[in-house]
């Protein structure tokens, strides 16, 4: 805090002056007829910006995602949306449309369009390079089903570890804990895969890999032709339709017991640029494993090879290099996940993301109640008996917004003067259509 006056007067002087200082100083006000002099301190203003809220992500491709589950609704606001961008709501909507509730009888029946309207950012179809917010309202609550839960914490939920955080928090169906709140995440994604695709051809996809007990083989799917067609082939998301029935059997085998499982969600991403991430604690597959863990319900994150990768020598796991027939440096194997050295090479990046089974479940649980009394609670409210068939928009979205936050880092850093062509691809910027100028 500065003051107006230089402490100069009161701490400069020397130390055998000071007894004769302050005595000075003591008799001279005895003298005075008027009261004691005032002194006032001038504060000085200081910028300050607080970053442990933890609802925004992302450092040039920043996206802050707003509100609770039984709500007027929830959203997002995304900054450093690149400008001129063909974008409408029904960009936004395809990706909406597959995470919403009520699909399907293996989610949870709560019933919400979730129809975004984007309210900023957007002219004539066309991004203006400002921020960009998206609304969906809340239409269905049923805020009598967490009468019980106002009470007693859920198992396993966040109730317990919010009113320890914050002293208070949003009862009806879990607020912030909510997985509406992954709306934001969604519809803010759906505008970083456009720009991935539009830039660099880039395509992320993510399936339902493993159900409970059901776990899909690997290699079953090829990464490298898999389509979006293929995951949507089934309510459970898994692009084999054998393993698929199999999965939807699991989940309706706790379904109709009010108990809930587990699985997995494999995320792949094609034609990622190569020199995404950074060394040290910028790590591509760190960002990664930040954004995927950050998602409600997951335990757990693979990357490449992952665990398996421990039970091989160096010889049998490196990737070794060759020259294709375009002659660019590749790999004839992926073991490393498409990421060596925290950066990507251009080999397709793949990893998988682990979801603990749906903690509100209609079975007794024992419990304490928020004034420390145990007690038996029987959950009421609408829930996925599994999250993982809804998880898989959010795996994209997450996995996306993380792509492009590194694609405009590395074009700012290392793109900016011209590069070295002996080592280093270009990103070259497509051109717009007429339609689109």
């Amino acid at each position: 805090m500065a003051s107006s006056l230089s402490s100069k007067q009161f701490l400069g002087s020397a130390t055998s002056n000071a007894s004769s200082t302050l005595g000075s100083a003591h008799s001279g006000f005895r003298k005075l007829s008027s009261p004691p002099a005032q002194i006032s301190f001038r504060r000085t203003p200081r910028k300050s910006e607080i970053q442990a809220a933890g609802s925004t992500y992302g450092n040039y491709f920043r996206v802050t995602t707003y509100g609770e589950s039984h709500g007027g609704g929830v959203g997002c606001v995304v900054d450093g949306v690149p400008p001129r961008l063909p974008l409408s709501e029904e960009d936004l909507q395809l990706d909406l449309d597959r995470r919403r509730p009520g699909q399907s009888r293996i989610t949870t029946p709560r019933k919400e369009t979730d129809t975004c309207k984007i309210i900023s950012g957007v002219s004539e179809g066309l991004t203006t390079g400002s921020p960009i917010a998206v609304n969906v309202p809340n239409t269905d609550q049923r805020g009598n089903d967490y009468t019980e839960m106002s009470k007693a914490y859920r198992p396993s939920h966040a109730d317990a570890t919010y009113d320890f955080k914050y002293g208070v928090r949003s009862v009806q169906g879990g607020g912030r804990s909510s997985a509406r709140e992954t709306i934001g995440r969604v519809a803010a994604g759906a505008i970083a895969k456009k720009i991935l695709k539009k830039f660099a051809g880039t395509e992320v996809l993510a399936y339902v890999s493993q159900v409970h007990k059901v776990v899909l083989p690997e290699g079953l799917v090829d990464n490298e032709t898999l389509t979006l067609e293929q995951i949507e082939s089934n309510i459970v998301r898994c692009p084999d339709p054998e393993y698929a029935e199999k999965m939807i059997a699991a989940i309706d085998a706790v379904r109709v017991k009010g108990d809930s499982v587990g699985g997995a969600v494999t995320c792949i991403v094609r034609n990622a640029p190569r020199g995404l991430g950074s060394p040290v604690f910028d790590k591509l597959e760190a960002e990664l494993a930040k954004a995927a863990l950050s998602l409600p319900a997951t335990k757990g994150f693979e990357f490449g090879s992952g665990f398996a990768g421990t039970f091989m020598t160096g010889s049998e796991h490196n990737d070794e290099f060759y020259m294709d027939e375009q002659g660019k440096i590749r790999t004839k194997t992926n073991r490393s996940g498409g990421v060596q050295g925290g950066i990507s090479n251009g080999e397709t990046i793949y990893m998988k993301i682990g979801f603990k089974p749906t903690s509100t479940i209609g079975k007794k649980q024992h419990t304490v109640t928020r004034s420390k009394e145990e007690t038996d609670l029987i959950a009421r409210g609408r829930h996925d008996p599994c999250v993982v068939p809804r998880a898989v928009p959010m795996v994209e979205a997450m996995v996306a917004l993380v792509l492009v936050d590194q694609l405009m880092a590395q074009y700012a850093q290392c793109q900016l003067f011209p590069i070295n062509p002996d080592l280093q691809e270009p990103m070259e910027l497509p051109k717009l259509d007429e339609a689109s100028v």
